[in-house]
């Protein structure tokens, strides 16, 4: 069944104008009033809803009922993500969303190739919140992962952490996968650097400000995939639902 972000109050008996881009795409896809499909607004849960008009620039339908259906994780991942080059970002958020990703720090490095400031970093980021969007249509979460704007690392260390975090480095003398199998689930904050990492001066101030240093193995991992390994390496051990 097709699933949509709605970001408006719903409420079982509610006929809602949907979005623009939603009704767009149903056009394309050709469907057509007394279609069933599922809204959700972000605030849990979802809706059932019957389509009574679809247009080429509008359409409209009616609330059924609420369903009250879950699939976050019992715990919070943050994923703080040194920006990569071109657009493996945008892979990066959908994977991460994909895999239950409860928010996304957007990280400026010493060794990114990649620099973002001023109207192109605010576009970058409406298109991340669009992918975020998407994948949470695609993979059945009814709450969207948080996007924080983008930080220089010093400065997002600056700030206090809330969950313990995890600084994925080859310097790491424990591996992931030990640290977190003598612990119950809980909170987190993976922290994952550049193409060539964090400089050897961040991670130590990372560490300073009281970062865990753990690695992934025998093998270094691209920054693409380290942050999506350890997601996944959390939640099998720490039987993520």
């Amino acid at each position: 069944m097709p699933r949509f972000y709605c970001p408006l109050p719903l409420a079982a008996g509610l006929l809602v104008d949907l979005p623009d881009a939603v009704a767009h795409h149903l056009h394309v896809v050709r469907q057509q009033a007394g279609d069933v499909l599922t809204l959700f607004n972000g605030e849990g849960g979802q809706y059932s809803a019957t389509l009574v008009e679809v247009g080429k620039r509008r359409a409209s339908a009616r609330v059924d009922a609420f369903e009250a259906i879950d699939v976050e994780l019992p715990y919070a991942i943050t994923l703080a993500q040194a920006l990569p080059e071109a657009s493996k970002m945008d892979w990066i958020v959908e994977k991460a969303v994909e895999l239950g990703v409860a928010a996304v720090e957007p990280l400026a490095a010493q060794r990114c190739v990649t620099r973002l400031s001023g109207e192109r970093a605010e576009k970058r980021q409406a298109h991340w919140q669009g992918i975020i969007v998407a994948a949470s249509e695609q993979s059945g979460r009814n709450r969207l992962a948080a996007l924080a704007p983008l930080e220089d690392v010093s400065k997002w260390l600056a700030h206090p952490a809330t969950a313990p975090r995890i600084l994925l480095s080859p310097r790491g003398t424990e591996t992931l996968a030990a640290w977190a199998s003598g612990r119950p689930a809980q909170d987190v904050t993976l922290m994952v650097g550049p193409e060539g990492g964090f400089s050897p001066g961040e991670e130590d101030a990372a560490i300073a400000a009281g970062a865990i240093p753990l690695t992934m193995g025998p093998r270094v991992l691209r920054t693409e995939t380290a942050g999506l390994a350890a997601l996944a390496s959390l939640n099998a051990l720490w039987d993520g639902r």
